[in-house]
């Protein structure tokens, strides 16, 4: 990363928003195990693997570097003064050193901010743990990377086999161009811009015009000019999508059919709306992935529809056991890539919307097919909004960094989420991991525990990752509104277990079936008997007759 790369807008607002009450950082809780006889130093050598590969995620020696003023949003640089020493740490885990404990302290450092004076990631390796593993606790901030990347970049650094592949050394870097190249290269990028005809019917010109990748105010400035032409050209030629998207949504907005829709996606006031404190609660569970398909097959819907269900129904068992479920059903946020596949550029391709949970329906079954009816009603809904998404991401607006901070300032110490009415309850997100078993400095990975944003007014965040033939569930919270979000981590295999139940077939259906199998298992003997006896007499007759 030798030039200069500003940040969007979407990744730009992760910085904005964050508060010492709300840090914006995502993460994991991975969980790996030592071969049997290791004799070696795991953090040593995990290190020394992450040191080796950086410059296949440049994004992980990039720190931010502020425009003058704060007039525009700030750009990533490479950190020329980068330790790994202030990324990666050996961390010490109290007795009894077991999961619940390394899950205790995960929380606890989840609730601290990066330092953004550095590139915004730590690691923290805690070794000794019970059953020969190792735990790792890492945070990357969100404004360099979503969950799509985020699995992208664990396929990138880990191995699939337990020796470290070779990883091809850094190449040469790149030169930075002088004032005259700039000049006649921008003179040529002109020549581009008016010599290519606008077609509507096309996709947004990708019109690349050069950069001088310096800090200095003048540089900058022009650097900004030249992103503002690229943006305005991009976005001239959006207008079409952006104004049939726009129609689409009127359009939706003004159906009668879509007002249950729409008043589906209103959210009840609950205990997990309020404003939250600077102390975090999380925990991990897994499942099955093949018997969360397999549910996602017999009901019609999708994997992610069997995670919402199972998501509402344990929400559902923890107010009802606080006495504060409410009539109406929840909602959720659920987060939506537009990454495309192969696309592992770290930044956030992102979109979201609003969910109806069916947490006022008590059967599983009933409960999971009204989640999918929902869920198809709000991706109806949100799909025009969808196409906007990649327009709107990429526009800068002077004056919005330091007016964004202040008002997200003001929104968390005023404790304004008490009162305002929740825009969702919860948020869930899955999110598709790798599917073949991975490693790093020799150990085997075992979990990839997803630790999330805990939001005011959105306490609690579900977030799942899929990795080999299961589901890894991370729940975090603010401390004050759920102290201990291992509860509901312990009601989630009940949950699981009740859904699977509730699409098993009935009783007389499983004993006609048993009944069926074992008479025909007895036909088929009775038959081979018989064959038998028939193959018995006819070599006897042919006996007596070979006799006679």
């Amino acid at each position: 990363m030798a030039d200069a790369k500003k940040l969007s807008s979407l990744d730009a607002s992760f910085l904005y928003l964050e508060t010492p009450e709300m840090p914006m950082h995502v993460g994991s809780m991975a969980i790996f195990r030592l071969p049997d006889g290791y004799k070696g130093d795991f953090f040593e050598e995990f290190k020394a693997m992450i040191a080796s590969r950086l410059h296949i995620a440049p994004i992980l020696k990039a720190r931010l570097e502020k425009a003058p003023l704060d007039i525009d949003h700030p750009s990533w640089v490479e950190d020329d003064q980068f330790d790994i020493d202030r990324h990666i740490f050996r961390a010490s885990l109290p007795a009894p050193r077991d999961r619940a404990t390394l899950e205790r302290i995960v929380g606890w450092m989840h609730a601290k901010l990066l330092n953004r004076a550095r590139p915004l990631w730590e690691f923290y390796v805690f070794e000794g743990m019970k059953d020969n593993e190792i735990g790792l606790y890492s945070k990357m901030h969100h404004a360099c990377i979503d969950g799509g990347a985020g699995a992208a970049l664990t396929s990138m650094i880990y191995d699939v086999t337990p020796v470290p592949r070779e990883v091809e050394p850094p190449a040469a870097r790149k030169v930075t161009q002088e004032p005259r190249d700039i000049a006649a290269n921008l003179i040529d990028s002109y020549q581009q811009l008016w010599t290519q005809p606008f077609d509507a019917s096309a996709a947004p010109k990708s019109l690349e015009l050069p950069r001088t990748g310096k800090s200095d105010l003048g540089s900058i400035l022009f650097d900004n000019a030249m992103f503002q032409i690229e943006t305005a050209v991009k976005f001239a030629s959006s207008v079409p999508t952006i104004l049939k998207s726009l129609s689409d949504v009127v359009g939706k907005i003004s159906d009668p059919k879509a007002r249950d829709s729409l008043a589906s996606m209103a959210s009840p006031p609950t205990i997990l709306n309020k404003s939250i404190s600077s102390e975090r609660s999380f925990a991990g569970v897994s499942i099955s992935l093949s018997r969360a398909k397999a549910l996602a097959k017999a009901s019609g819907g999708k994997l992610n529809d069997v995670v919402l269900a199972l998501s509402s129904g344990v929400v559902r068992r923890y107010l009802i056991s606080q006495g504060g479920l409410p009539n109406k059903s929840l909602t959720a946020a659920v987060p939506i890539s537009l990454r495309e596949e192969g696309n592992a550029d770290a930044n956030n391709q992102v979109f979201g919307m609003i969910c109806s949970i069916a947490s006022n329906v008590d059967d599983p079954r009933t409960r999971l097919e009204t989640i999918i009816a929902q869920s198809t009603k709000s991706k109806e809904m949100s799909h025009p909004l969808r196409a906007l998404m990649p327009q709107v991401s990429n526009l800068s607006m002077l004056g919005a960094p330091i007016v964004t901070q202040i008002l997200s300032l003001l929104y968390s110490r005023s404790n304004l989420s008490d009162v305002l009415p929740p825009a969702a309850n919860i948020t869930v997100s899955n999110v598709p991991g790798p599917r073949r078993t991975l490693y790093a400095a020799g150990a085997e990975l075992l979990h990839i525990f997803p630790v999330s944003i805990s939001a005011h007014g959105l306490a609690l965040n579900i977030t799942v990752q899929s990795y080999r033939d299961q589901l890894d569930f991370g729940f975090i919270a603010g401390a004050n509104i759920i102290p201990h979000v291992q509860l509901l981590c312990d009601m989630l295999p009940e949950e699981f277990d009740a859904l699977e139940a509730a699409y098993a077939p009935p009783p007389s259906e499983i004993k006609g079936a048993a009944d069926a199998s074992i008479a025909g298992e007895l036909r088929d003997s009775r038959g081979d008997r018989e064959s038998t006896n028939r193959s018995t007499k006819y070599r006897i007759g042919q006996t007596a007759t070979t006799t006679a």
